[in-house]
């Protein structure tokens, strides 16, 4: 095959990288890890340059930041006359016309026939915190149930809810109360001997049991999930479960919130993940895509709840930066393009296709799954047992990045190698990655038979 897109003009990390990890590790804290050693000089599209002049393909697309790709030109060209004008004067204090238009653009795309209402904050723990707390003040309650694998974010409520303790909650607590976890359906790792329909019809019943021994729906204030996880490990969420939740929330007045961070923006073909199942939530968070790189987060919900706050109640100095804004409305303008959502379909594809045939290949991969462009494999040690084996998911990801391919892991195992490449990337660009990633997990299967 004919490799074009990544150019190696040394090792990774070079010298210029090398000194510049150095650097990083003497200013910044041990805590805020890497995983990658790419030092980063410039990038476009799905194109990375880094600080020695190596050319690497981005398939961690910034954690799920950069459905547009990198520099994107009518993002830039946003943020360019923005900059003319004003960098920012406070929601708080006065009116900025972005704001609105990016609320007003929101309104209109979040799904669901009823008066919405935007609030915009800066990343997506903030988005959730704030959901999190304009549902309690509409329903005058205070639990929150959410899932086991579920990732919301790392501020003090987010983490509380966050769901993989060694690697976020560790060391952090005492966390926030009336929290109530149970776990998610997970296809993959149902219970052996189920078919898929009496696993999913399990899952349902265990939440009915969890109203009995954990929680009274009448005490929720909200019920709130990935769609499809994300740092759980793109694991799905079945249609017949979105519904089943959506119910006990229309039964007992709780707010359901979707967590659309890395599952939204377009990645799985619909520019919501929930429009796959046909379910509405009554608030949906957006952050990471819908900025195009910029620090920006969403909390779009049906405006009767979203008015439950008094005046002051809500908001911060920075929230709805003008310059974020004009960002991502020029974004959701392209990722709510029909010619967008279809690319998204068809790099999915092209990522599931070739997965399969890796599937049927190579004996260190348990599955492959995902939903649209937002797709994942995931290593074990023993098909039958299905135990994770996270160390030749890291060996797969070094030796790729090594050969100039940009990649992260995922999975409540950190077992998983997640494929978040900008949904801009070539045909061309997209089996060059697959093509350096396969010819990784070839090499660590062969090493496994041998």
């Amino acid at each position: 095959m004919h490799m074009s897109s990544i150019k190696l003009k040394t090792s990774l990390p070079g010298p210029k990288g090398q000194a510049l990890l150095e650097r990083r590790k003497n200013a910044l804290p041990a805590g805020l890890a890497k995983s990658t050693d790419i030092a980063v000089d410039s990038a476009e599209g799905a194109l990375v340059w880094d600080v020695d002049g190596n050319q690497l393909l981005d398939f961690a697309g910034g954690i799920g930041m950069i459905n547009v790709g990198h520099r994107n030109e009518e993002v830039v060209q946003a943020i360019k006359e923005q900059l003319d004008k004003y960098i920012h004067s406070c929601t708080l204090v006065t009116t900025i016309e972005p704001y609105i238009r990016l609320a007003e653009l929101l309104n209109s795309v979040v799904p669901g026939d009823f008066p919405k209402k935007t609030l915009l904050a800066n990343s997506g723990s903030e988005a959730v915190e704030n959901a999190i707390n304009v549902s309690k003040y509409y329903t005058k309650r205070n639990a929150i149930l959410c899932f086991e694998g579920a990732y919301h974010g790392r501020t003090l409520l987010t983490l509380s809810l966050t769901s993989k303790y060694a690697l976020f909650k560790k060391g952090f607590g005492s966390f926030v109360s009336d929290i109530y976890r149970i776990p998610a359906p997970n296809m993959y790792r149902k219970i052996d001997g189920m078919t898929d329909e009496a696993y999913i019809q399990y899952c349902i019943h265990k939440l009915d049991e969890a109203f009995v021994s954990q929680v009274d729906p009448e005490s929720l204030a909200a019920i709130i999930i990935e769609p499809v996880l994300g740092e759980g490990g793109f694991i799905p969420i079945p249609k017949a479960y979105l519904q089943k939740l959506r119910d006990v929330c229309d039964k007992y007045g709780i707010v359901f919130i979707a967590d659309e961070i890395q599952c939204g923006a377009g990645r799985t073909g619909k520019l919501y993940a929930m429009e796959h199942a046909g379910i509405v939530a009554d608030i949906v968070v957006s952050a990471k895509s819908i900025g195009a790189g910029m620090p920006i987060s969403a909390i779009t919900g049906k405006a009767e709840i979203m008015d439950a706050p008094h005046p002051g109640g809500i908001g911060g100095t920075y929230g709805g930066s003008p310059v974020a804004c004009v960002a991502a409305i020029a974004a959701i303008n392209i990722l709510k393009s029909k010619s967008f959502l279809d690319k998204s379909v068809s790099v999915g594809l092209i990522i599931q296709n070739r997965m399969a045939e890796w599937k049927t290949k190579y004996k260190v991969i348990g599955d492959t799954r995902g939903l649209g462009a937002m797709q994942l494999v995931e290593f074990v040690k023993d098909r039958n047992t299905k135990e994770p084996d996270m160390e030749v998911a890291m060996e797969v990801i070094k030796d790729a990045i090594s050969h100039g391919l940009i990649l992260i892991r995922a999975g409540l195992y950190s077992n998983c190698i997640r494929l978040l490449p900008p949904i801009v990337i070539t045909d061309e660009q997209l089996k060059e990655g697959l093509q350096v990633l396969e010819e990784a997990i070839e090499r660590a299967d062969t090493k496994r038979k041998s």
